[in-house]
């Protein structure tokens, strides 16, 4: 599954539009390549007393990259969705000291197929994705997340 720069502009306003603290943070969509979305957050409004990322911002744009690669998936499928985080994990390694981004890869074939399957189904689909901040070469911050999509 691929997503055309019209499917990013589409997110981009929807993001902007139905959460707003996209705009406080500064959050934009920053491509898709390699099958993985890329969400990028400047330092300056996400900054702390340490000069380094706030880890509320940071778990905001990891948080987010899950929610947008769900979002993406259902306008591909023609599937007007909700999406909601129902539970997640995040581990901070490093301090993030400069401009950021988060990752997160498209799952699997099959795990999309059941996924988009259940949806259609049930109405309802539940799906866990793994998105990370890397800088300098290596892993900053860790996340998981579970989240729960039906159409809307």
């Amino acid at each position: 599954m691929m997503f055309t720069d019209g499917d990013l502009r589409a997110l981009q306003a929807t993001l902007e539009a139905e959460i707003p603290i996209t705009g406080a943070i500064g959050l934009r969509v920053a491509g898709f390549e390699a099958g993985a979305l890329m969400l990028a957050a400047p330092l300056a409004p996400n900054i702390n007393h340490k000069d380094t990322a706030f880890a509320g911002s940071l778990n905001a744009v990891l948080t987010l990259a899950g929610w947008s690669m769900l979002w993406l998936i259902a306008r591909r499928a023609g599937i007007p969705a909700k999406v909601v985080i129902q539970d997640s994990a995040i581990r901070y390694l490093r301090p993030v000291a400069q401009d950021f981004a988060a990752e997160c890869s498209l799952p699997e074939r099959a795990e999309l197929d059941r996924f988009l399957l259940m949806l259609r189904r049930k109405g309802r689909a539940r799906m866990e994705l793994a998105a990370e901040i890397r800088a300098d070469g290596e892993l900053k911050v860790a996340f998981s997340g579970r989240y729960v999509v039906q159409p809307s």
